[in-house]
């Protein structure tokens, strides 16, 4: 499940990729028309900044503004960076692998053989699903 900071980066980048990125927007538009916390918005804009998918100006006429095209963002790198690992076990990441404490042989799990292809179904859309599909089907 998705982590309600995930879905507000998720809204505010969506907003913001519709905005012309060469005039930054101000955090207050954006938690107003996205519909998002300030106080979240805050670090969850940091957060896209310090990653390379947000740039910013400071003083007047500053703000934050998308450095990527829509297209170029996929959903799977807003959900890992904000929710975490894709695999619903840690033993089925490839990212954030952990032995399951429980497990006593994770070569003949069968749980962590379905959860693997689980895992694969869903990074195989989350890879080649972007921001600009969510923009597409607003329309």
């Amino acid at each position: 499940m998705l982590s309600k900071k995930t879905k507000y980066a998720i809204h505010a980048l969506t907003y913001l990729c519709k905005k012309d990125p060469t005039q930054p927007t101000l955090i207050i538009e954006v938690a107003q028309e996205a519909n998002v916390p300030k106080k979240f918005l805050e670090t969850i804009l940091l957060e896209l900044k310090k990653n390379g998918v947000l740039g910013s100006k400071m003083g007047k006429g500053g703000g934050y503004f998308v450095r990527k095209k829509p297209s170029e963002i996929p959903l799977s790198d807003i959900i890992r960076l904000f929710n975490g690992p894709i695999a619903l076990l840690p033993c089925a990441s490839k990212n954030y692998y952990e032995i399951c404490d429980e497990c006593p042989d994770e070569k003949a799990c069968g749980l962590r053989f379905v959860l693997e292809e689980v895992r694969d179904e869903t990074l195989n859309i989350l890879e080649n699903k972007t921001i600009q599909d969510i923009i597409n089907k607003e329309k």
